[in-house]
């Protein structure tokens, strides 16, 4: 059964909305955070275990040395302070993918705190800055990963039963936890995916992790409450879990602020919970009541030294930091001749980092920017997805311009290779030579051709011996349909020209 909800704008009328997000980064260390085994995505279920992060009797954790530093780097790069002494917790709860029933994690001790980050919105009268305060960012460890098999949506709901796969037990973990963001009002929903978007551009750029939504090394939990209008409070939150896309996590935080404001204008209260994201339906769904910090019964895991970075390791770390990711988009803007339209409307895609490797790989800024924010915006569209997830790789994309500068094929046929590339058929080269799309520049071949298109339109080709040269496109055009596109248009014309002026 759908929640009731009150439109959008009616919601805003009366409430203030109040987010928080927590976004989970899993580091790209070779070994886990506490053992040495293998981190590798993908591998067979339950291959990279073993007694320590399986949580068997006598095994002993060892801190990840790498992980730690990369911690440190996150937590410089977000303008934090980084502590001189912290240790770690133990944060007790069962759950089924929880082998040791409790999560190794940092609690009143984390390793960074006190930052900000601003982040550049878009909005109807252009781009604005939004500063994002950062209350922590702490170490802790992944647990493992539940298989719900049965049923049509892959959750809990409707399945006949689970799995538990531990391959992901342990992995390194940082979790950033923002302060309240409040003020954004109608931007709230656009305030959090620009956030994570530019989070997730921030982490890519320090090279700590690849921050795959799709695959899970980045994931955002939405905190959201609504409190009446102009007080200032906040009020009952609800966690939205897991959020896996940057267009899903605005629709989330949107459709919070819809489903609460019903609830609260009808006289109800909101319930304190966690809730889960359904992609299709676009709703959330109760998940389970959310405890407090004091119900996960934090204690100092005994069987970990404390972290204590030196001041001289620190600094040496922060001389490593690229450049922020608004000075970069700055030079980007510079170096690839964009207008102020053309880069807001590259970042709000989503695609300044595709397009970047893109050139990095031979193709032009411009020709860059066209493939990815026209035929590929429009495929991940269609299918509903970001995309960044699309099957197709930056040097692909630009080998398919290179295809096209070699005169081997042209636009039209280039949007073809996109078809197989994307449907896994194999190279640009491969969908090309399989697909026979290669443009056809045998003078024999065109010449039989540009004939009968002259045999087949008498009247055309009558105007164009009389001197109306604009005619020519016509026959160009029955050339292109008789050879599906393959002939070079330019050969083209110049055979008709040479024919019949």
């Amino acid at each position: 059964m759908s929640d009731a909800l009150v439109p959008y704008d009616e919601a805003l009328a009366a409430f203030d909305p109040a987010m928080g997000l927590e976004v989970h980064i899993e580091l790209n260390t070779v070994t886990k955070m506490f053992c040495g085994c293998p981190t590798e995505f993908g591998a067979e279920p339950n291959t990279q275990t073993c007694p320590t992060c399986l949580g068997l009797p006598g095994s002993m954790p060892v801190v990840n040395g790498k992980a730690v530093e990369s911690a440190i780097r996150i937590g410089l790069a977000l303008n934090c302070d980084i502590a001189s002494w912290c240790r770690f917790a133990r944060k007790n709860y069962f759950y089924p993918d929880m082998p040791k029933n409790f999560q190794t994690s940092q609690y009143d001790e984390p390793i960074a705190f006190d930052g900000y980050t601003d982040v550049l919105v878009d909005t109807a009268d252009g781009s604005e800055v939004f500063r994002v305060e950062i209350e922590r960012a702490h170490m802790e460890e992944d647990t493992g990963k539940s298989l719900h098999v049965g049923g049509s949506t892959g959750r809990i709901q409707g399945a006949d039963y689970s799995l538990v796969d531990y391959n992901r037990a342990g992995i390194p973990l940082i979790e950033i936890v923002t302060r309240p963001i409040m003020g954004a009002r109608e931007k709230a929903p656009a305030v959090a995916k620009a956030y994570v978007a530019h989070l997730r551009e921030l982490i890519l750029g320090l090279g700590v992790s690849d921050v795959r939504m799709e695959q899970g090394s980045l994931r955002c939990d939405v905190n959201l409450s609504l409190a009446p209008i102009g007080t200032g409070e906040l009020g009952t939150r609800t966690e939205t879990k897991n959020v896996n896309s940057l267009r899903s996590v605005e629709r989330a935080a949107r459709y919070e602020i819809s489903r609460q404001a019903a609830i609260l204008g009808s006289g109800g209260s909101i319930l304190q919970e966690t809730r889960h994201w359904q992609e299709v339906s676009g709703v959330t769904l109760s998940g389970r009541e959310k405890s407090d910090a004091d119900d996960y019964r934090y204690f100092p895991e005994p069987d970990l030294v404390p972290v204590a970075p030196s001041e001289e390791w620190v600094r040496s770390l922060k001389d490593t930091l690229p450049e922020p990711p608004r000075v970069r988009r700055d030079r980007l803007q510079k170096e690839w001749g964009f207008s102020d339209l053309e880069m807001r409307d590259t970042i709000g895609a989503d695609a300044l980092g595709l397009v970047e490797e893109t050139i990095a790989a031979g193709a032009s800024p411009q020709a860059a920017r066209k493939w990815w924010l026209s035929e590929l915006a429009r495929r991940a569209n269609e299918q509903d997805v970001d995309i960044a997830s699309l099957p197709i790789t930056p040097a692909q994309v630009a080998r398919i311009q290179a295809l096209i500068d070699e005169g081997g094929i042209n636009d039209k046929l280039a949007r073809q290779v996109f078809d197989g590339v994307l449907a896994g058929e194999g190279t640009p080269d491969e969908v090309v030579a399989a697909r026979g799309l290669a443009i056809v520049s045998d003078e024999g071949a065109l010449s039989a051709a540009v004939d009968a298109a002259i045999a087949a339109n008498p009247d055309v080709a009558g105007k164009i011996r009389e001197g109306k040269v604009a005619a020519a496109g016509a026959l160009i055009g029955a050339v292109m349909k008789d050879m599906r596109g393959q002939a070079d248009a330019g050969r083209v014309r110049e055979l008709i020209l040479e024919k019949l002026a």
